[in-house]
């Protein structure tokens, strides 16, 4: 039977949409009643609002075992023709991601990518 350390250790590092710029959320996902922890992005060209990433993802964590907490959010431009990302922005609900974080967790992914970030709004 699998823990849900395990389970954890499952969750893809990153989800995100392609060729198109849409929100973004970094989320720490955590054993409920425990120590360990993954952080995560997640962004969808079709969510209204960052909350809506985050909400779905609560549902699906939760059915897991897991709880999570977001740690902020913005935005990223994906070109998949240039192979480039480019993060920045903030969320109005949850604030401003760690867009290093954000991008390290991106580079772990598209490992052959241009990848910027920047603290500025745009």
């Amino acid at each position: 039977m699998a823990t849900k350390s395990d389970i954890l250790a499952t969750i893809p590092a990153v989800e995100i949409d392609h060729d198109a710029t849409f929100k973004y959320i970094l989320v720490r996902v955590k054993v409920k009643d425990g120590d360990e922890h993954k952080d995560i992005v997640r962004g969808k060209k079709s969510a209204e609002y960052h909350s809506h990433i985050f909400e779905e993802l609560v549902l699906a964590m939760e059915a897991l075992g897991l709880e999570c907490e977001c740690l902020g959010g913005g935005y990223i431009e994906h070109n998949g023709q240039k192979k480039s990302l480019r993060v920045y922005g903030e969320s109005t609900a949850f604030g401003n991601a760690d867009h290093f974080l954000s991008s390290t967790k991106l580079k772990s992914v598209y490992d052959d990518y241009e990848i910027a970030w920047t603290d500025n709004i745009k």
